[in-house]
């Protein structure tokens, strides 16, 4: 893609801003999600340790996880809300401040406890991550570059994911488990001077460059909450994130835990081999977001483009269903990595879908409507885990997160099929 110029004209109220100085911008969104996911991580690879250190069973463990979906769903809202009234700038700079303070207490706790707590504190602040990078991506690009522009900061969840695991066990054979929480605190801390002094909210005369333009095709007015929550489009992503969002909780909480004690990997092994279905997940970020791009550009309508990206990574999802029942590991770590794949390509397209049923002014809400959504599974599913790994084994949790995928992606099409219906014929070259 070609950066736009400064005086290029957007539509859908996108705001006028330098080519490159947006790119830069969609670079630090990628760098703070990579920041958010090691702090997400840190936890997870360290399971094995913190259940000896902490004595906890699987089912406590999967409190703790459940304590910091809990968070998030209780954060979504206020996140959102924070940054519609007052803007990305300062709403996204106080998120991470925010949740980077709770990273860095989570070196101090000594029960199992204290760690929910703390994790409970950092997801209240962690969802102001994509609440505000939704916002900032909607502003900044056009529809037709939204996808493709969504797909690269939302794969820094998969970097990170990446990183974090030789990192996290590097520095604890190191310098001991404490200190990746702190490192991990350390790394929002440097990220916060540089979002402030390189972003910038519109100015005056860039919104009224943006309502000039638009003028003659002027955006429907702000919808009231009532009339948001009655709309099927908001009950449609909020579904979908409901059944997608488990399904990469689970393999970023859960996997390094089942190399560990079902597939017998040591600590060291872990640091060099546990990254590798998370690279493989990158992929699928910048694929899904690439792959939607190329099929715009052949003239897909908006519908066609998310029917075709949708239904068939969540398709492709179902290989974990597989990874319990074959004995090779190479085979599971392929398995595990394809499902990954899947589900970022998937993800990209759902963020995505947000963009094409909701205006920009909406998008802090709706995606904390949606992300209410994926707490509350996000709160549930970890909780049973726990209990079905503890009683029985890993199958039948893979079997759950084989076929949400495709139960996300059907409630999403019966759900918004009116509104994705008004656009079938229309291309995004168009718009």
């Amino acid at each position: 893609m070609v950066p736009l110029a400064t005086s290029e004209k957007q539509h859908d109220g996108v705001i006028h801003t330098g080519g490159k100085r947006r790119w830069f911008v969609l670079g630090l969104l990628f760098a703070i999600t990579v920041i958010n996911f090691i702090d997400r991580q840190t936890v997870s690879v360290l399971a094995p340790v913190l259940r000896e250190v902490l004595h906890l069973t699987n089912e406590q463990y999967g409190r703790v996880v459940a304590a910091f979906q809990f968070g998030m769903m209780t954060g979504e809202l206020p996140m959102g809300a924070l940054m519609d009234r007052w803007g990305v700038r300062l709403g996204l700079m106080g998120a991470v401040l925010w949740w980077s303070g709770a990273t860095g207490m989570q070196s101090l706790t000594r029960t199992g406890t204290q760690l929910g707590l703390t994790r409970f504190w950092m997801g209240t602040g962690e969802c102001g991550n994509y609440s505000g990078g939704m916002k900032v991506v909607a502003r900044l690009f056009t529809k037709k570059e939204r996808t493709l522009a969504i797909g690269i900061f939302n794969s820094g969840s998969m970097i990170g994911a990446t990183v974090a695991t030789p990192l996290i066990v590097y520095l604890m054979q190191r310098f001991g488990f404490r200190a990746a929480f702190l490192l991990s605190a350390s790394l929002g801390l440097l990220w916060v001077p540089l979002w402030w002094f390189i972003y910038r909210e519109p100015t005056r005369v860039e919104q009224k460059i943006a309502t000039t333009e638009l003028a003659h095709n002027p955006p429907s007015p702000n919808v009231p909450l009532r009339d948001l929550i009655a709309n099927r489009s908001l009950w449609a992503v909020m579904l979908c994130r409901f059944f997608i969002g488990p399904v990469i909780q689970f393999y970023w909480y859960w996997i390094p835990s089942y190399l560990f004690s079902v597939r017998h990997l040591t600590m060291t092994q872990l640091g060099f081999l546990g990254w590798i279905p998370f690279l493989l997940g990158d992929f699928g970020g910048f694929a899904g977001g690439w792959a939607a791009g190329w099929l715009q550009k052949q003239g897909a309508s908006i519908y066609r483009v998310r029917q075709l990206t949708m239904y068939s990574s969540s398709i492709l999802c179902i290989a974990s269903l597989l990874v319990p029942h074959t004995a090779s590991i190479v085979i599971a770590f392929l398995l595990i990595g394809v499902a990954m794949f899947a589900d970022n390509f998937l993800s990209a397209n759902m963020f995505g879908s947000m963009t094409d049923l909701f205006q920009e002014r909406e998008l802090g809400r709706v995606t904390g409507f949606s992300g209410v959504a994926s707490g509350l599974s996000g709160l549930i599913f970890p909780l049973l885990t726990g209990v079905l790994v503890d009683r029985f084994s890993y199958a039948p949790v893979f079997f759950l997160v084989a076929l949400m995928p495709l139960l996300g992606t059907i409630a999403l099409f019966i759900f918004a099929h009116q509104d994705y219906r008004q656009d079938k014929t229309r291309s995004l070259n168009n718009l």
